[in-house]
């Protein structure tokens, strides 16, 4: 008869993962110090003087190494991976006399590894350690030597790369970031590296170029009544209305939403002035803002219309979040 296993034994196996690796983490964090200084001011002088930054490991190290360099490339720091048994046949053309190399083994006696390491010197690039142990060949050979000991991996058996490398990747992203804030590194700036996804279009996209306008938009006096305000959001295919003064200046929001949950209470709304059950303050944004900073109003306040105000506070437009997916930005 086969086994039954409790999901309660699933779950605090899986548990005991998370709680094991958050502990490595923690470790890796307070051992953070004037190395990972000079490691980031390094990096700094290194990309302003036109060199870039090259990674190389091997096995999970490897692979943790392309997400840390796709990372820092995303984020303005011009970074390539180099794998070391590729470099030993040519590829090491990778590495130029500007540039610092980052060697990634958490034992650093990584043989692939240890063995660019004499071609690197030649060349009088920078040689940076990032390792779990201070007596490896590899700190040995290198300018910079970042720690990222951790007590114990995630294995059963303390052997498959597990809080080894979660810690490796949280460094990475550590050093990424904290070039992308020294340097200066902007949304604009991170809209021109991702041009062709949902990423790149919330950075770069400005409110004007995604909000309704013309007829598309409804907009209405508050003496109009609720049905007159209904039949405008019809023809403008909105399920919103915008009650603005004779100034065009924004008074409320009256949505289908409001009328759904007036009319269980109330059947003579119909004829009711629109602002005696419009919503006031509703949320606004200026037509000049990106398009970001419109997804977190509509995910925090939870909310499927925004108001447009041009630079004199006049309703200019509307967002209405069922055009976001024709946009891609949802």
């Amino acid at each position: 008869m086969k086994n039954i296993i409790e999901p309660a034994v699933v779950l605090e196996k899986a548990r005991k993962v998370f709680d094991i690796e958050i502990e490595g983490l923690c470790e890796v964090k307070s051992q953070l110090g004037d190395e990972f200084v000079k490691l980031a001011l390094k990096c700094i002088e290194i990309l302003d003087g036109g060199g870039k930054i090259v990674l190389s490991g091997v096995g999970k190290s490897g692979h943790i190494g392309q997400k840390i360099a796709a990372t820092l490339a995303s984020t303005g720091s011009p970074t390539v991976f180099m794998h070391p048994v590729e470099a030993l046949h040519g590829d090491l053309g990778i590495l130029q006399k500007k540039d610092i190399l980052i060697a990634l083994s958490y034992s650093g006696e990584t043989d692939e590894l240890l063995a660019i390491l004499p071609s690197a010197k030649r060349l009088g690039v920078p040689i940076v350690a990032i390792t779990g142990f201070e007596d490896s060949v590899l700190v040995k050979h290198s300018d910079i030597f970042v720690s990222m000991r951790v007590s114990q991996e995630a294995c059963p058996f303390n052997l498959a790369p597990t809080t080894s490398t979660s810690a490796l990747l949280a460094m990475g992203d550590a050093l990424a970031i904290t070039l992308l804030e020294l340097r200066g590194f902007t949304k604009e700036d991170y809209g021109r590296l991702h041009p062709g996804g949902a990423i790149g279009r919330a950075v770069t996209l400005k409110v004007s170029d995604m909000m309704r306008t013309g007829d598309r938009l409804a907009v209405s006096k508050p003496d109009e009544s609720v049905k007159d305000c209904l039949l405008r959001m019809t023809k403008a295919r909105s399920g919103s209305a915008i009650v603005v003064d004779s100034d065009r200046h924004l008074l409320g929001i009256f949505t289908d939403g409001d009328f759904r949950r007036h009319v269980e209470n109330d059947l003579a709304i119909l004829e009711k002035p629109v602002s005696t059950v419009m919503t006031k303050n509703p949320a606004s944004v200026s037509a000049d803002q990106l398009a970001v900073e419109v997804l977190k109003i509509i995910q925090s306040r939870k909310i499927d219309d925004i108001i447009v105000l041009d630079k004199d506070g006049r309703v200019a437009g509307l967002v209405d979040i069922q055009d976001l997916p024709g946009l891609k930005l949802m």
